[in-house]
């Protein structure tokens, strides 16, 4: 009766033994870090965020994950990254990454700030001073081709200007393509002289 004991205790012996926490730590349930990348093609797939102590934790998400922006919600494809996020998730049988249950975006993203029309690129005072003339002409298209337009003017009469790879074009408040500029269309354009 004795040996029986014995030997139910020498298997036992012989697995090593974890303690609670650092279990957790491996596979923790509620787990608070930093977006790294998110699958932003389907309402499915995987995501990875990067834990306080630089642990990095895959999940995988789909319609039912519940996901949560400024108390609104939003589809967990949406997220992105840099944001601060807190996930609960739990293992699913026969999966090797945790499943997201909840995901809340700790702190809300800073909004974009939306892009003047008028000036597209950042400030450059050498650089606006080339690109942006002294010289306004108000007419309409003559001949256009992808390096020059000509404009019928009242005062100056046809006049040649170059079209530039920096030229911007605008129509109705909204940046627009030279494929836009058509003949006999009624323009504005702010121009200088070139180098």
């Amino acid at each position: 009766m004795r040996a029986v004991g014995v030997l139910l205790l020498i298997p036992w012996a012989g697995f090593p033994q974890t303690p609670p926490a650092a279990q957790i730590q491996v596979n923790p349930g509620l787990v608070r870090g930093v977006v790294l990348e998110c699958d932003a093609q389907n309402a499915s797939g995987e995501l990875s965020v990067r834990a306080a102590d630089n642990q990095v934790f895959r999940y995988l998400f789909d319609r039912k994950t519940y996901a949560e922006r400024d108390q609104k919600l939003i589809e967990a494809s949406r997220l992105l990254p840099g944001e601060k996020v807190e996930i609960v998730s739990d293992l699913s049988p026969g999966l090797t990454l945790r499943y997201a249950r909840t995901i809340h975006v700790l702190q809300p993203t800073p909004p974009v700030r939306p892009q003047p029309l008028g000036r597209p690129r950042a400030y450059n005072p050498r650089l606006d001073q080339v690109r942006t003339g002294n010289l306004t002409y108000s007419g309409v298209v003559f001949r256009l081709n992808g390096q020059r337009v000509v404009l019928h003017t009242r005062l100056a009469g046809d006049l040649a200007i170059l079209l530039r790879q920096d030229t911007r074009y605008l129509a109705d408040g909204q940046v627009v393509d030279l494929s836009d500029l058509k003949a006999n269309m009624r323009v504005f354009v702010l121009a200088g002289k070139d180098l």
